[in-house]
């Protein structure tokens, strides 16, 4: 409820701040699990690629919130779940794996942190890491703007190609398929940002 709830506030409120165009909607899997794959922009960035998937979105939140029963219990209701900075953090990739192969979706950030200037940065193996565990495929999706998000600033969200975790081929025993992985996620994220500019 609380997410339903939370999910109608902030689409509107998207809409009123940004002119929001999707596109791709139609590659987004109905039934199954997966992990959506986005390059990340801005802070907004969990609202605008979560609004047009009908299941809820789980993404990762820093441990600090969950340290306080009001704000726990919001974030939980919200879909997050804690994960330490900095750490190895196995439980991490056992609660995104159980969540997928529950027929959920996981929402992540490859690059790990936002990038200032609109050029996507190095990813991160997290991704290919959890998909490897879990077995899951990955869609992969692109926010597109121009250098600075401003009060009606166009924002297209583009959604590509499911990438099967056939595709991608990742084995948790294997570093050298773990990094083609991610090299091939992180390239689909790439290709969907050029298209705006081709």
């Amino acid at each position: 409820m609380l997410y339903s709830f939370g999910k109608v506030v902030t689409y509107w409120f998207v809409r009123l701040f940004f002119r929001m165009r999707y596109e791709g909607l139609e590659n987004i899997p109905a039934e199954t699990g997966f992990i959506l794959a986005s390059n990340h922009r801005s802070n907004f960035d969990p609202l605008f690629i979560a609004h047009k998937v009908k299941k809820p979105v789980h993404y990762m939140a820093k441990v600090e919130l969950f340290r306080t029963f009001f704000v726990s219990f919001l974030v939980r209701n919200l879909k997050a779940f804690p994960v330490e900075r900095g750490k190895g953090d196995g439980a991490v990739i056992n609660t995104a794996g159980d969540i997928i192969r529950d027929g959920g979706i996981v929402g992540m950030f490859p690059e790990g942190h936002r990038s200032k200037d609109g050029k996507p940065l190095r990813a991160r193996s997290g991704v290919a890491v959890i998909a490897a565990q879990a077995g899951a495929d990955v869609l992969p999706c692109a926010v597109c703007f121009g250098r600075k998000l401003r009060l009606r600033t166009t924002v297209t969200v583009r959604y590509g190609k499911l990438i099967t975790a056939e595709q991608l081929g990742a084995r948790e025993d294997s570093p050298a398929t773990i990094r083609a992985a991610t090299k091939r996620i992180m390239g689909d994220i790439i290709a969907l940002l050029e298209k705006e500019v081709a």
